[in-house]
């Protein structure tokens, strides 16, 4: 008979759930998941996986009650358990190679972090790499602080109307009902900092987003004493006219530094995720001028104390200042030092002297920096070659260097996946397991970031044909349900008939391309169907069936995007495609989860070479989804010939129209002649084998390659550490 929990008991199990639930460790833990799940599945479901969320649907009441069912609340102890030994490991990579950094810690500012999508104040793949970067800094335990700004209306909602158009709308973000808590000091009270914009002084206070062991502080203008545009001055991502992204930028810079100092922290180094942070080297220059030196001294003491990570290989995507509306923007900032206006000018200019050159903050933060990267290889040829004439030396010799992004693993993992795997690290009577547990302990996460792991995909005694292949069907049904239930919610006018015809959509038995990003011009999202009538004979062919499942966003501003949208979803429903391609609206990170776990085939075809880096494939990899791409950004790196598949070589013509329409060419002639062929030919168990062996070797080569784990690794050796 099982003893009743004592109230004491209950008083810790619920206290400790309530501070899981603030804590986004929970989002790479499917134990903790499946937890908050079975509290209130629909709740679940329909909060965007929100385990606060999810704790203000069950009373006080409930939880208590069904923490007396023995078995529930064995699971609630083994969590916390868990997250308790998670917080408190003191032997992480950080203790041991980086120890420094916990007294003097890593402050990275970026504008947006994709860190869950119940916290939706991302806009792409910037802040989805953000959110990464932060998640493997706390898996390695190091010193590290992230700044960014909290959008009370997030990015957009998308929705499609009539004229399948996309069309924007926003919903408040409520911080009380999502994982972030305010700032207090000491006496409880909230910490309020204040920065000079324009004419006038802002009060902003901040929020905390505890993402395992690390702190993102969230910059927050929505205070009664501000003006009412300044106020609305955080209200969306990278929302309103350029006033109001240099104003955001103003913030993020100049009031992350002034938070840190607040909360008396000292940064060993500020690393500056893309341009719009860099107005944080004007206030460290502010503060060693107040100190007493001179404004060359001051840069010369700023730099070796900022990292600048560059995601643009495009000159339009970096941010440019008219010099009227950056004294709009500074002038009271500027006003208060005794420096003149126009040598700040020249911290922004390629040619200092030239009063014509618009305020660039790329080249703000270049000038301010120790050490540069883009984040491919290719990105860092094009880096080099585009900013040569700022450094006016030969392209070889300008100082950008590359570190590759990646992904964090677990978090990014669908859940039957992680279980998967898990089950093969744990299982007794597996031989390899048994290695496994030798060389990493009970702890399965960190073997599932070692390249030894991954390599084990190739031996059929580790994992059989017959289970992968089970895994791979189990995740394409998934995938083709959760996009029946969603087309259907689309749908504007649904009649019963509806139900039973939106169930027949998609093939479970059909070889399952993706494409999902954002749909910025450059990444070609209807390249495929240039070649139109090949297209429509490859899905309707019963014997080999073809399917297209795709999502994305455009820019609001973006309408050459949206025609794109329009574009595919017009064929979707009105064309011999229409039940072989669909288009998932509201494009988010569950959204993407599903996709890239689902999908067979991961189809990338940006105009080379303007992807800069790229993720969604390294997110595809380790669910058996392989990649198909253009030879550009990451790709062109993971890419060894048998791995995946490859559209095209690694050139590409000068002429855009003569790009795509050779692009198009390889794209079709690679799906009709290798993938297509390989994913049918089947044993008489109805088996591809050498589709699955060609997935193992990606996994082998591709998963622990592109990882955030060996990413911020090589940041810290490369440059956290090195001054």
């Amino acid at each position: 008979m099982n003893k009743p929990l004592s109230s004491a008991e209950l008083n810790a199990i619920v206290a400790g759930l309530k501070k899981l639930s603030r804590n986004l460790w929970w989002s790479w833990s499917q134990e903790a998941q499946d937890f908050f799940h079975e509290l209130s599945p629909r709740g679940w479901q329909n909060m965007f996986h929100n385990a606060v969320a999810v704790l203000h649907e069950v009373s006080d009441q409930e939880l208590r009650a069904r923490l007396q069912d023995a078995a529930f609340a064995g699971r609630a102890r083994s969590v916390l358990s868990e997250f308790d030994a998670y917080l408190n490991d003191p032997k992480t990579w950080g203790h041991t190679h980086a120890p420094k950094l916990h007294k003097h810690p890593v402050a990275y500012f970026s504008a947006e972090f994709g860190l869950h999508e119940s916290l939706p104040i991302a806009a792409g793949g910037l802040g989805i790499l953000a959110g990464d970067h932060t998640k493997s800094a706390s898996d390695l335990g190091l010193g590290f602080v992230g700044i960014g700004l909290f959008y009370r209306e997030g990015y957009f909602q998308q929705a499609i109307d009539s004229n399948n158009w996309q069309t924007e709308y926003y919903n408040p973000v409520d911080p009380h009902n999502v994982p972030v808590e305010p700032l207090l000091d000491a006496a409880g009270e909230r910490v309020i900092c204040t920065v000079e914009i324009g004419m006038g002084v802002v009060d902003f206070q901040a929020w905390r987003v505890n993402v395992g062991r690390v702190p993102v502080y969230l910059l927050d203008t929505n205070l009664p004493q501000n003006e009412q545009h300044f106020r609305d001055l955080t209200n969306r991502v990278y929302g309103g006219d350029s006033t109001t992204r240099i104003m955001q930028e103003i913030l993020l810079g100049i009031g992350g530094v002034r938070l840190l100092r607040a909360l008396g922290l000292e940064p060993s180094t500020f690393h500056m995720n893309e341009g719009h942070a860099a107005f944080l080297t004007l206030e460290l220059m502010r503060e060693k001028m107040a100190a007493g030196k001179t404004f060359k001294e001051a840069q010369a003491l700023t730099k070796p104390e900022c990292i600048f990570t560059t995601h643009t290989p495009v000159e339009a995507g970096h941010d440019r200042f008219s010099s009227e509306l950056m004294n709009y923007a500074l002038q009271r900032y500027i006003a208060s030092q005794s420096v003149p206006f126009k040598d700040i000018l020249t911290l922004g200019r390629i040619k200092p002297e030239d009063e014509h050159e618009l305020f660039c903050m790329t080249v703000l933060a270049l000038k301010l920096c120790r050490s540069a990267n883009a984040v491919s290889e290719l990105h860092g040829q094009v880096s080099r070659h585009m900013w040569q004439h700022l450094y006016n030396v030969p392209e070889a010799e300008v100082p950008i260097g590359h570190i590759t992004n990646g992904i964090h693993l677990l978090g990014w993992m669908k859940g039957p996946v992680r279980q998967f795997w898990r089950r093969k690290l744990t299982d007794s009577h597996n031989g390899e397991a048994k290695f496994f547990r030798e060389k990493f302990g009970s702890d399965w996460s960190s073997a599932i970031n070692h390249k030894e792991f991954w390599e084990k995909m190739t031996d059929s005694n580790f994992v059989t044909d017959e289970e992968l292949w089970a895994l791979r069907y189990k995740l394409r049904r998934e995938l083709i349900e959760f996009a029946r239930r969603k087309l259907l919610q689309q749908n504007q006018r649904v009649t019963p008939g509806d139900y039973i015809r939106f169930d027949h959509l998609l093939n479970p038995d059909a070889l399952t391309i993706g494409f999902a990003r954002r749909f910025a011009t450059y990444k070609r999202a209807p390249l495929i169907f240039q070649q139109f009538e090949n297209i429509v004979k490859l899905v309707r062919d019963k014997q080999r069936p073809v399917q297209f499942i795709f999502a994305g966003k455009a820019h609001p501003r973006d309408d050459d995007g949206k025609r794109f949208i329009q574009q595919i979803i017009h064929l979707s429903k009105h064309s011999e495609l229409a039940g072989n391609l669909v288009f998932l609206e509201n494009y988010d990170i569950h959204v993407a989860r599903q996709m890239v776990s689902g999908c067979d085939i991961w189809l990338n075809n940006p105009r080379r070479p303007l992807e800069a880096s790229g993720t969604s494939g390294m997110k595809a990899s380790c669910h058996g989804c392989m990649g198909f791409s253009i030879m550009d950004g990451w790709w062109r790196e993971g890419y060894d010939g048998q791995n995946g598949f490859a559209i095209g070589t690694d050139t590409h013509p000068d002429n855009i129209e003569e790009q795509d329409r050779v692009d198009s060419a390889n794209l079709y002639k690679a799906l009709t002649e290798q993938l297509v062929p390989l994913f049918y030919n089947r044993d008489v168990n109805g088996i591809p084998r050498e589709w699955l062996k060609r997935m193992r070797h990606s996994m082998a080569t591709l998963v622990s390659q592109f990882t955030t784990d060996r990413m911020v690794k090589e940041y810290a050796n490369k440059y956290y550490l090195a001054k």
